[in-house]
């Protein structure tokens, strides 16, 4: 049963991360869904969440880690290099609303 709510709250996680971030590219914006990045990201913020209160400073780390191919794999660049600020705000609302929705 737990399994199932984690399982459940993970992909919860991961399609409001895939619906409302983005990354931005020559100003088009790419949402992780299409990207498929948001079931990624979500797997590394997801344990964040279950420890305690969620910081800018346990987010940024992992968005720095997680590596985009650009041109066919001949470079990889950060997630945190391609989202907009704004965009890394709304990440922290989503993973600060979510996290008080588990409590």
């Amino acid at each position: 049963m737990a399994k199932t709510l984690t399982s459940e709250a993970l992909e919860s996680l991961a399609a409001e991360i895939g619906e409302n971030i983005y990354i931005d590219i020559a100003k088009w914006h790419l949402y992780l869904r299409e990207a498929h990045l948001h079931t990624v990201l979500a797997e590394q913020l997801y344990p964040l969440l279950v420890s305690g209160a969620i910081t800018e400073n346990q987010v940024l780390p992992i968005l720095q880690g997680i590596s985009v191919q650009v041109g066919g794999g001949k470079r990889e660049i950060p997630l945190l290099d391609l989202l907009p600020v704004r965009c890394q705000v709304q990440l922290m609302d989503i993973l600060e609303e979510f996290q008080r929705q588990m409590d």
